[in-house]
């Protein structure tokens, strides 16, 4: 039993050194092709509606108004390039904070065509009952209440998507390379009793689990071999032998081939679903939903 463990934990490591091996060939095309799961900002003028993203989340979606002809507001990814508290509307000389300003009290700038955040906004109005419609000259209305709720939480080069589609907010964000329903795991992961420190953080991806498989490779005790020409890796440790091609949804375990969910990149470092190494491996998978605890054991332990 003591020899089965022994081998249980490098079929682990191997299966770990193997996407390590591959992140290193591929993992900066990968990585530079996905977006950080920071802060996002999404207008749809087809349904008037503005979506904030935040950690691959939707925390709120409002009603705004867009221009009266729909090159007025134009399409395009964006950036927020400043944050202006009361501005004057200086074509008519109001002042900022007047009631009568049609900017409202708060401007988030973007940087259209060229304009350096002062001819396109996010910003508040002067008329209530606008929100909602196509009235505005290009920029984009928002209830001053809820437009001061965006101003405190949004950050100055937060990217802004406007597009006219039937597609939902999640699905214009997927379009786009923001990735939605990826947060840290903020449970805890117990490998054979014990809790092992890592360096790069668990992740939850649409309620499955990835862990860092790279962590494992400083104690990895078996032979890799990575083939360019079939772009695989494989792995060999005690009786078995895995092959793998890195965001595959399979592995050849001793030449048999196994169903999993396909691996993932996050930067450099491949994400193996927690579930799945445990099929090819062996290894045990318990969840305890009280402690929000998954318990991974080899058969040795058991």
């Amino acid at each position: 039993m003591r020899q089965l463990g022994r081998q249980t934990a490098r079929l682990v490591l191997a299966l770990a050194v193997l996407l390590t091996c591959a992140a290193g060939l591929h993992g900066g095309d990968a990585a530079a092709a996905r977006k950080a799961q920071g802060q996002l900002i999404i207008v749809n003028k087809q349904s008037n509606e503005l979506a904030f993203f935040e950690d691959g989340e939707v925390i709120r979606t409002f009603s705004v108004a867009t221009g009266k002809t729909e090159e007025l507001t134009p399409d395009g990814t964006f950036t927020i390039v400043n944050k202006i508290k009361n501005r004057p509307y200086y074509t008519d000389n109001i002042p900022g904070g007047d009631p009568k300003n049609p900017l409202g009290d708060r401007w988030l700038g973007l940087d259209v065509n060229g304009t350096p955040g002062n001819t396109y906004a996010i910003h508040g109005n002067n008329n209530e009952s606008s929100i909602g419609k196509y009235v505005s000259a290009g920029c984009i209305r928002m209830h001053n209440e809820e437009v001061r709720w965006l101003y405190d939480r949004i950050q100055v080069d937060t990217p802004v998507i406007v597009t006219t589609t039937s597609l939902s907010m999640e699905g214009i964000a997927e379009k786009y390379g923001y990735e939605v329903g990826v947060s840290e795991f903020t449970g805890t992961l117990l490998v054979n009793g014990r809790e092992p420190k890592l360096n790069n953080s668990i992740l939850l991806v649409n309620d499955r689990i990835f862990i860092p498989m790279r962590e494992c490779f400083t104690l990895l005790g078996a032979t890799i071999r990575w083939s360019q020409a079939d772009r695989t890796v494989t792995a060999i440790a005690g009786d078995r032998t895995i092959v793998h091609r890195p965001g595959s949804d399979t592995a050849k375990v001793n030449g048999e081939k196994v169903a999993m969910t396909p691996s993932r990149y996050e930067g450099y470092s491949v994400m193996v679903p927690l579930r799945d190494v445990a099929r090819l491996t062996g290894y045990g998978v318990r969840w305890d939903n009280a402690t929000k605890t998954v318990t991974l054991t080899s058969p040795r332990a058991k």
